[in-house]
Protein backbone atom coordinates (compact mmCIF):
# COMPACT_ATOMS: atom_id res chain seq x y z
CA UNK A 1 0.00 0.00 0.00
CA UNK A 2 3.21 2.59 0.60
CA UNK A 3 5.21 0.83 -2.45
CA UNK A 4 7.78 0.35 -0.81
CA UNK A 5 9.44 -3.19 -0.16
CA UNK A 6 9.23 -3.88 3.51
CA UNK A 7 11.76 -6.45 4.68
CA UNK A 8 9.90 -9.55 6.61
CA UNK A 9 11.56 -12.35 7.13
CA UNK A 10 10.21 -16.42 8.22
CA UNK A 11 11.73 -19.21 9.08
CA UNK A 12 9.17 -21.76 8.42
CA UNK A 13 8.84 -22.40 4.84
CA UNK A 14 5.37 -21.93 3.22
CA UNK A 15 3.76 -24.83 1.49
CA UNK A 16 4.59 -25.76 -2.01
CA UNK A 17 2.78 -27.21 -4.85
CA UNK A 18 5.41 -30.44 -5.53
CA UNK A 19 6.05 -31.76 -8.82
CA UNK A 20 5.89 -35.69 -10.02
CA UNK A 21 10.01 -35.07 -10.03
CA UNK A 22 10.03 -33.80 -6.42
CA UNK A 23 7.73 -36.31 -4.81
CA UNK A 24 9.65 -39.28 -6.19
CA UNK A 25 12.56 -37.46 -4.79
CA UNK A 26 10.95 -37.50 -1.55
CA UNK A 27 10.23 -40.93 -1.51
CA UNK A 28 13.49 -42.04 -2.73
CA UNK A 29 15.23 -39.64 0.04
CA UNK A 30 17.14 -37.36 -2.39
CA UNK A 31 18.70 -34.91 -0.52
CA UNK A 32 18.61 -32.53 -3.83
CA UNK A 33 15.04 -31.97 -3.26
CA UNK A 34 15.67 -30.64 0.36
CA UNK A 35 18.38 -28.61 -0.79
CA UNK A 36 16.21 -27.11 -3.34
CA UNK A 37 13.64 -26.11 -1.30
CA UNK A 38 16.03 -24.74 1.53
CA UNK A 39 17.58 -22.50 -2.00
CA UNK A 40 14.19 -21.52 -2.37
CA UNK A 41 13.91 -19.54 0.88
CA UNK A 42 16.98 -18.42 0.87
CA UNK A 43 17.05 -16.66 -2.30
CA UNK A 44 13.84 -15.55 -2.03
CA UNK A 45 14.67 -13.41 1.15
CA UNK A 46 17.84 -12.25 -0.83
CA UNK A 47 15.47 -11.36 -3.29
CA UNK A 48 13.36 -9.05 -1.05
CA UNK A 49 16.20 -7.77 0.69
CA UNK A 50 17.72 -6.33 -2.26
CA UNK A 51 14.64 -4.62 -3.50
CA UNK A 52 14.62 -3.13 -0.26
CA UNK A 53 17.72 -1.71 -0.80
CA UNK A 54 16.97 -0.85 -4.36
CA UNK A 55 14.13 1.35 -2.66
CA UNK A 56 16.04 3.31 -0.03
CA UNK A 57 18.42 3.76 -2.86
CA UNK A 58 16.30 5.37 -5.36
CA UNK A 59 14.76 6.99 -2.43
CA UNK A 60 18.12 9.03 -1.98
CA UNK A 61 18.94 9.60 -5.30
CA UNK A 62 15.44 11.79 -5.76
CA UNK A 63 16.67 13.29 -2.15
CA UNK A 64 20.01 14.27 -4.09
CA UNK A 65 18.56 15.36 -6.87
CA UNK A 66 15.86 17.04 -5.74
CA UNK A 67 14.94 17.72 -2.10
CA UNK A 68 18.49 18.29 -0.84
CA UNK A 69 19.23 21.25 -3.26
CA UNK A 70 15.82 22.92 -2.84
CA UNK A 71 16.36 22.86 1.02
CA UNK A 72 19.72 23.76 1.11
CA UNK A 73 18.70 27.03 -1.65
CA UNK A 74 15.48 27.73 0.83
CA UNK A 75 17.93 27.51 3.78
CA UNK A 76 20.51 30.52 2.16
CA UNK A 77 18.20 32.03 1.04
CA UNK A 78 16.38 32.12 4.53
CA UNK A 79 20.13 33.40 6.22
CA UNK A 80 20.25 36.03 3.80
CA UNK A 81 16.71 37.60 4.42
CA UNK A 82 17.17 37.37 8.14
CA UNK A 83 20.78 39.01 8.06
CA UNK A 84 19.16 41.85 6.34
CA UNK A 85 16.58 42.30 8.71
CA UNK A 86 18.80 42.56 11.40
CA UNK A 87 20.75 45.15 9.56
CA UNK A 88 17.31 46.90 9.62
CA UNK A 89 16.50 46.22 12.65
CA UNK A 90 19.98 47.56 14.23
CA UNK A 91 19.17 50.88 11.90
CA UNK A 92 15.93 51.48 14.20
CA UNK A 93 17.23 50.80 17.71
CA UNK A 94 15.14 50.41 20.79
CA UNK A 95 16.55 51.24 23.75
CA UNK A 96 15.17 50.79 27.33
CA UNK A 97 14.57 54.34 28.42
CA UNK A 98 13.51 55.60 25.30
CA UNK A 99 10.86 54.76 22.79
CA UNK A 100 11.02 55.24 18.57
CA UNK A 101 7.92 54.91 18.15
CA UNK A 102 5.31 52.92 16.64
CA UNK A 103 2.62 54.06 13.23
CA UNK A 104 -1.15 52.55 13.85
CA UNK A 105 -3.48 53.05 10.97
CA UNK A 106 -1.63 56.50 10.07
CA UNK A 107 -0.87 57.66 13.13
CA UNK A 108 2.85 57.50 14.98
CA UNK A 109 2.43 57.26 19.05
CA UNK A 110 6.03 58.64 20.39
CA UNK A 111 4.87 56.99 23.85
CA UNK A 112 5.67 53.12 24.55
CA UNK A 113 2.34 52.69 26.83
CA UNK A 114 0.19 54.71 24.05
CA UNK A 115 1.35 52.65 21.63
CA UNK A 116 0.96 49.43 23.15
CA UNK A 117 -2.96 50.22 23.86
CA UNK A 118 -3.56 51.02 20.73
CA UNK A 119 -2.17 47.72 19.75
CA UNK A 120 -4.21 45.91 21.68
CA UNK A 121 -7.53 47.99 20.50
CA UNK A 122 -6.27 47.76 17.20
CA UNK A 123 -6.76 43.63 17.47
CA UNK A 124 -10.31 44.16 18.92
CA UNK A 125 -11.17 46.12 15.55
CA UNK A 126 -10.04 43.67 13.38
CA UNK A 127 -13.25 42.89 11.17
CA UNK A 128 -12.18 39.14 10.87
CA UNK A 129 -9.43 36.26 11.20
CA UNK A 130 -7.22 37.49 8.19
CA UNK A 131 -4.08 39.39 8.75
CA UNK A 132 -4.20 42.89 7.97
CA UNK A 133 -1.78 45.49 7.87
CA UNK A 134 -1.88 48.36 10.31
CA UNK A 135 1.25 50.15 10.41
CA UNK A 136 5.23 50.00 11.09
CA UNK A 137 7.37 49.27 13.68
CA UNK A 138 11.44 49.72 13.80
CA UNK A 139 11.53 49.74 9.77
CA UNK A 140 8.98 46.46 9.33
CA UNK A 141 5.70 46.66 8.14
CA UNK A 142 3.04 45.38 11.22
CA UNK A 143 0.03 43.43 10.13
CA UNK A 144 -2.26 41.56 12.83
CA UNK A 145 -4.41 38.28 12.67
CA UNK A 146 -6.27 36.20 15.08
CA UNK A 147 -5.33 32.48 15.15
CA UNK A 148 -7.96 30.36 16.04
CA UNK A 149 -5.87 27.27 16.49
CA UNK A 150 -4.36 28.89 19.52
CA UNK A 151 -7.14 31.40 20.24
CA UNK A 152 -4.66 34.02 20.45
CA UNK A 153 -4.28 37.49 18.58
CA UNK A 154 -0.90 37.48 16.48
CA UNK A 155 1.29 40.81 15.31
CA UNK A 156 3.13 39.97 12.21
CA UNK A 157 6.74 42.29 11.73
CA UNK A 158 7.98 42.08 7.81
CA UNK A 159 10.96 43.17 6.33
CA UNK A 160 12.51 40.73 3.43
CA UNK A 161 11.08 37.68 5.79
CA UNK A 162 8.38 37.55 8.01
CA UNK A 163 7.94 36.79 12.27
CA UNK A 164 5.39 35.92 14.44
CA UNK A 165 5.10 37.63 17.64
CA UNK A 166 1.91 36.38 19.77
CA UNK A 167 -0.26 38.90 21.79
CA UNK A 168 -1.33 39.13 25.13
CA UNK A 169 -3.38 41.76 27.42
CA UNK A 170 -0.87 43.92 28.50
CA UNK A 171 0.42 47.10 26.51
CA UNK A 172 3.79 47.29 27.48
CA UNK A 173 4.29 43.79 27.42
CA UNK A 174 3.17 43.86 23.95
CA UNK A 175 5.98 45.89 22.76
CA UNK A 176 8.33 44.18 24.96
CA UNK A 177 7.54 41.13 23.16
CA UNK A 178 7.91 42.76 19.60
CA UNK A 179 11.24 44.58 20.77
CA UNK A 180 12.30 40.54 21.91
CA UNK A 181 11.39 39.22 18.49
CA UNK A 182 13.77 42.05 16.70
CA UNK A 183 16.29 41.51 18.74
CA UNK A 184 16.55 37.47 18.56
CA UNK A 185 18.46 37.82 14.58
CA UNK A 186 21.86 36.46 15.87
CA UNK A 187 20.15 32.95 17.40
CA UNK A 188 17.79 33.14 13.95
CA UNK A 189 20.94 32.89 12.11
CA UNK A 190 22.83 30.71 14.68
CA UNK A 191 20.00 28.29 14.12
CA UNK A 192 19.79 28.52 10.13
CA UNK A 193 23.75 28.42 9.61
CA UNK A 194 23.59 25.00 11.82
CA UNK A 195 20.48 23.41 10.06
CA UNK A 196 22.46 24.34 6.62
CA UNK A 197 25.80 22.73 7.72
CA UNK A 198 23.24 19.62 8.72
CA UNK A 199 21.76 19.75 5.17
CA UNK A 200 25.36 19.59 3.86
CA UNK A 201 26.52 16.74 6.02
CA UNK A 202 23.17 14.61 5.24
CA UNK A 203 23.59 15.44 1.11
CA UNK A 204 27.50 13.96 1.67
CA UNK A 205 25.98 10.89 3.50
CA UNK A 206 23.79 9.79 1.25
CA UNK A 207 26.18 10.35 -1.54
CA UNK A 208 28.06 7.59 -0.12
CA UNK A 209 25.28 5.32 0.72
CA UNK A 210 24.23 5.52 -3.53
CA UNK A 211 26.79 4.81 -4.52
CA UNK A 212 27.08 1.50 -2.01
CA UNK A 213 26.08 -1.85 -4.08
CA UNK A 214 23.89 -4.71 -2.42
CA UNK A 215 26.17 -6.05 0.32
CA UNK A 216 25.13 -9.39 -0.61
CA UNK A 217 25.31 -9.63 -4.32
CA UNK A 218 27.25 -12.03 -4.55
CA UNK A 219 25.72 -14.88 -2.34
CA UNK A 220 22.30 -14.14 -3.91
CA UNK A 221 24.64 -15.07 -7.62
CA UNK A 222 25.44 -18.15 -6.48
CA UNK A 223 22.39 -19.46 -4.81
CA UNK A 224 20.39 -18.56 -7.63
CA UNK A 225 23.15 -20.19 -9.94
CA UNK A 226 23.10 -23.84 -7.59
CA UNK A 227 19.07 -23.47 -7.72
CA UNK A 228 18.68 -23.04 -11.51
CA UNK A 229 20.87 -26.29 -11.59
CA UNK A 230 18.63 -28.29 -8.90
CA UNK A 231 15.70 -27.38 -11.04
CA UNK A 232 17.57 -28.26 -14.27
CA UNK A 233 18.42 -31.82 -12.53
CA UNK A 234 14.49 -31.75 -11.54
CA UNK A 235 13.38 -31.05 -15.15
CA UNK A 236 15.34 -33.92 -16.65
CA UNK A 237 14.28 -36.52 -14.01
CA UNK A 238 10.72 -35.30 -14.41
CA UNK A 239 10.73 -35.59 -18.32
CA UNK A 240 12.74 -39.11 -18.29
CA UNK A 241 9.76 -40.42 -16.62
CA UNK A 242 6.61 -39.05 -18.96
CA UNK A 243 6.81 -41.73 -21.32
CA UNK A 244 6.49 -44.25 -18.55
CA UNK A 245 3.20 -42.62 -17.58
CA UNK A 246 2.20 -42.72 -21.52
CA UNK A 247 2.86 -46.48 -21.78
CA UNK A 248 0.81 -47.93 -18.79
CA UNK A 249 -2.33 -45.16 -20.37
CA UNK A 250 -2.05 -47.17 -23.33
CA UNK A 251 -2.48 -50.04 -21.35
CA UNK A 252 -5.16 -49.46 -19.60
CA UNK A 253 -8.60 -50.57 -21.27
CA UNK A 254 -10.82 -47.89 -22.74
CA UNK A 255 -14.71 -47.57 -21.62
CA UNK A 256 -17.12 -48.28 -23.84
CA UNK A 257 -18.62 -44.88 -25.92
CA UNK A 258 -21.80 -44.27 -25.11
CA UNK A 259 -22.45 -42.07 -28.51
CA UNK A 260 -21.26 -45.13 -30.16
CA UNK A 261 -23.92 -47.60 -28.52
CA UNK A 262 -26.67 -45.20 -29.50
CA UNK A 263 -25.13 -44.78 -33.63
CA UNK A 264 -25.38 -48.50 -33.33
CA UNK A 265 -29.04 -48.92 -31.56
CA UNK A 266 -30.37 -46.19 -34.27
CA UNK A 267 -29.41 -48.36 -36.76
CA UNK A 268 -30.69 -51.27 -36.16
CA UNK A 269 -34.38 -51.65 -37.48
CA UNK A 270 -37.49 -51.26 -34.99
CA UNK A 271 -40.57 -54.25 -35.53
CA UNK A 272 -43.72 -53.04 -36.27
CA UNK A 273 -46.20 -53.21 -33.78
CA UNK A 274 -50.19 -53.51 -34.46
CA UNK A 275 -52.58 -50.31 -33.72
CA UNK A 276 -54.97 -50.51 -30.77
CA UNK A 277 -57.84 -48.45 -30.62
CA UNK A 278 -58.91 -47.30 -27.06
CA UNK A 279 -62.19 -48.55 -27.89
CA UNK A 280 -61.20 -52.14 -28.06
CA UNK A 281 -61.05 -53.38 -24.11
CA UNK A 282 -59.65 -56.92 -25.66
CA UNK A 283 -56.31 -55.09 -26.96
CA UNK A 284 -57.18 -56.81 -30.56
CA UNK A 285 -56.36 -55.00 -33.58
CA UNK A 286 -59.15 -53.40 -36.01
Amino acid sequence: MTSKSPVRSCEDVDEQALSYAEIKALCAGNPLIKEKMDLDVQVAKLKVLKADHQSQKFRLQDKLLTKFPADIQETNAYIAGVKADAQLADAHPQGKEEFCGMTIKGVTYDEKKTAGERLVLACSELPNAEEKVIGSYRGFELSLRFDAFRTEYQALLKGQRKYTVPLGTDPLGNIIRLDNSLNSFPERITAAENELTTLHQQQAAAQIEVEKPFPQEEELAEKSARLAELNAQLDVDEKSHEPEQEEEQEDTPRRPSVLAALDEKKDEAEPVRPFKSYLDKDGDAR
